[in-house]
């Protein structure tokens, strides 16, 4: 009878294990999928907290965390998702030992590390966030081609009164195999990634200023945002999840119709004249037209943002009602208005005007934050929607941190 029970159990886990990573094998934004990654491993190992770091040039790149006792309902912990931190792959560090080595650990004590062991633990981020790391669950992440693709790091295994308990042999095993297909599943996420990054050196080549760093701030600016918002308006998390899945792509894709401007006007390195201007603003109808045939939510979410992120709140903005993606020129109507502009062109607006006041261009230098800022709060109503703007202002330390790692 014991061995039917165990057989169960197994069974049970199994079936546990399989439906998670049905959920990672339909995410295909990076950032979405690391976050999934991390959550359905804790639950797995009854992790507290845990991070991914991410192989780039050569290094660990810390890219994604998660932790229940520091950050539940902290909105304002996602600015640590977006840390410059770097670890070198060797084995100095626990990390750096699972990614040169190849071998997953298991640490009943952090501070406690066996005498004569290679590694060490850093205890940087305790000592900041006044968390205390105990033990940990580390696991090497490979790509289908046994590259290494990263490190999962679970930390602090709760039993059901919130003590902190070794982690198993057995959750090793199981969190190891599950970080294979994780592994694969961000392979796959890089790729779709590097192709919207080829897009994008597609449109450096046009225009200077639509850099691999301004659509990462944007697209980034734009998932914080809407985080924040859905979180307001009780969208169930299956549903955050899975429209900032495809957000964050879209957002970067935004100005992707400048690719249609000629260079005169779009490499001018002054004002444009008013009708420079005009032809100017064809680019939200260029970018729309690359998707006016939508064979995905990804598509159709790009064709929208494309469309409408220079539309305005009180109705100003451009280019209002249109039903051909062929034309030359813009309707001549007055613009969409309050609640007609989509929410992800609202959020977009916010996003971009931000960086775009932030940042150098051709015909301006980069203005003072202070400056940005009071703009961002005399559009509010104007351009901006009321609530985004308070959205923003809400998330700045997040916005600061998007940023920094990718100024």
């Amino acid at each position: 009878m014991p061995q039917a029970k165990n057989e169960l159990s197994d069974a049970g886990e199994l079936n546990e294990i399989l439906v998670k990573l049905e959920k990672l094998h339909h995410i295909r934004d990076l950032s979405t999928l690391l976050d999934s990654i991390l959550l359905e491993t804790r639950s797995l190992a009854s992790a507290d907290a845990g991070s991914i770091f991410l192989v780039e040039s050569g290094k660990l790149r810390f890219s994604y965390v998660q932790n229940d006792t520091l950050f539940r309902n902290d909105f304002l912990a996602s600015k640590y998702i977006y840390s410059n931190s770097e670890v070198a792959i060797d084995e100095s560090s626990i990390a750096g030992y699972v990614a040169a080595t190849g071998k997953p650990l298991l640490i009943a004590d952090a501070y406690h590390i066996e005498s004569g062991s290679p590694y060490s633990f850093n205890p940087y981020f305790d000592e900041i966030s006044s968390y205390k790391t105990k033990s940990m669950l580390i696991v090497p992440l490979r790509t289908s081609r046994n590259d290494l693709v990263g490190v999962l790091e679970l930390i602090n295994r709760l039993d059901g009164e919130g003590s902190i308990l070794p982690f198993t042999q057995k959750q090793r095993a199981i969190v190891n195999q599950f970080a294979f297909y994780a592994g694969v599943a961000i392979e796959r996420a890089i790729l779709l990634r590097d192709v919207v990054y080829k897009m994008v050196r597609m449109m450096a080549l046009r225009d200077p200023e639509e850099t691999r760093q301004h659509v990462n701030r944007v697209g980034y600016y734009a998932v914080e945002i809407y985080k924040r918002w859905a979180a307001a308006h009780d969208v169930p998390k299956t549903e955050m999840d899975h429209y900032m899945d495809i957000l964050q792509m879209s957002a970067m894709l935004h100005d992707i119709g400048k690719v249609g401007i000629p260079d005169a006007i779009l490499r001018k390195p002054g004002p444009l004249d008013p009708a420079e201007r005009e032809h100017m603003k064809l680019h939200v109808i260029f970018g729309a037209g690359y998707f006016e045939d939508p064979r995905s939510e990804w598509d159709t979410l790009a064709r929208e943002i494309s469309l409408n992120h220079h539309e305005k709140w009180d109705g100003s903005g451009y280019p209002g009602p249109v039903t051909d993606m062929g034309i030359d020129r813009l309707p001549g109507l007055p613009g969409k208005k309050g609640r007609e502009i989509p929410l992800s062109a609202r959020i977009v607006a916010v996003a971009d005007v931000y960086d775009a006041l932030s940042s150098k261009r051709a015909y301006k230098d980069a203005w003072e934050e202070d400056r940005v800022l009071y703009k961002m709060r005399e559009e509010s109503g104007k351009h901006f929607d009321p609530e985004i703007v308070d959205i923003f202002f809400e998330i700045y330390d997040v916005i600061t941190a998007i940023r920094q790692k990718w100024e």
